[in-house]
């Protein structure tokens, strides 16, 4: 037989993950120095800039 759930805990414990994931992606987005950050958008466009470069026309 299957397994009685309560909808509303279930329900409840989901959000509850979708909050800590959320929590997890702001740590990483601004949880790092002005540095850090300044380092990582230079190194995107250089990434940028490079694959650009390769394409043809």
């Amino acid at each position: 037989m299957a397994e009685i759930i309560n909808l509303n805990k279930a329900r409840k414990a989901k959000a509850k993950a979708g909050d800590k994931t959320r929590a997890a992606e702001n740590r990483l987005a601004f949880g790092r120095s002005k540095a850090d950050k300044r380092k990582a958008e230079a190194e995107k466009a250089l990434a940028e800039r490079r694959l650009d470069e390769h394409e043809r026309e």
